[in-house]
């Protein structure tokens, strides 16, 4: 082989050399720009990135949950006063009781009860009251007139019922004759009550 054929050999190899070289370099190349660019398995296409300030903006914000405000009422009832002022008529409350028959020589007893309603307590003076007996227009005894010991003052709180009892002897006036049988009509009288000065009526028979 001549000296030309030799030289002619020699710039081939020195050429492949070289393309292989380029190749590679070439592929190396083209594999790190896929790497970096995240290679997409579905077709090449690379998925849009979604703005994420843009799809909080489209979404309005929670409304800030309402407190309840509680309201405390608190009411103050008063307490009865010890020994308080006069009771006022408006405030008080009266009650005859009485049987409807009394056996022959049986003393009538008529019950007396005051109520009081006002919230703080008071003073009431039981001698105010009295009970009249009348026969028609007959006026037969009071006990008011007849009445024997003196009565005091009481205290009087809400809704604790005051009690007395006043006695008849079945007599007319203060020891006068007897009353006869027959039918015959209690009053509760002063103190105002009632408002025109009576708390009821009533009827009862001596037998």
């Amino acid at each position: 082989m001549d000296t030309g054929t030799e030289r002619q050999l020699s710039l081939d190899r020195y050429w492949r050399r070289r393309v292989a070289v380029l190749a590679g370099m070439a592929g190396a190349v083209g594999a790190l720009v896929w790497a970096c660019g995240g290679g997409s398995s579905g077709g090449g296409e690379k998925e849009p990135v979604r703005n994420a300030g843009a799809i909080d903006s489209g979404v309005p914000a929670a409304p800030p949950t309402a407190v309840p405000t509680v309201t405390i009422t608190t009411t103050v009832t008063p307490e009865p006063a010890e020994g308080g002022g006069p009771c006022k008529p408006r405030d008080l409350v009266f009650t005859l009781t009485a049987s409807k028959s009394y056996a022959a020589r049986q003393s009538p007893r008529f019950g007396i009860t005051v109520v009081n309603t006002n919230p703080a307590s008071c003073r009431f003076d039981t001698g105010a009251l009295y009970v009249v007996v009348t026969s028609g227009k007959d006026r037969i005894w009071s006990s008011g007139e007849c009445r024997k010991g003196a009565s005091g003052k009481r205290t009087l709180r809400r809704g604790v019922p005051s009690t007395a009892v006043v006695t008849w002897d079945r007599h007319r006036g203060c020891g006068g004759p007897p009353a006869r049988p027959g039918t015959y009509v209690a009053a509760l009288k002063g103190g105002k009550a009632g408002k025109d000065g009576k708390a009821g009526k009533r009827i009862f028979h001596l037998r």
